[in-house]
């Protein structure tokens, strides 16, 4: 699996973090940080991630 983000629609709200707090988090600056290819037992919280995301700034391929 791929994670990507763009960060031209990303606000920074941290919504995906509480999803997939393994995958996403934001940093010491709430800027968000993530892993691009976490592993595939992740699938379920990672798309959770994307649809919660408010701004609709990630994307999941295989």
């Amino acid at each position: 699996m791929h994670v990507s983000v763009d960060r031209a629609k990303c606000d920074n709200h941290g919504q995906c973090t509480f999803s997939a707090p393994t995958v996403f988090r934001l940093d010491e600056k709430g800027v968000l940080q993530f892993d691009e290819n976490p592993n595939d037992s992740l699938r379920a919280d990672v798309d959770e991630a994307a649809d919660v995301c408010p701004m609709q700034a990630i994307l999941v391929t295989d």
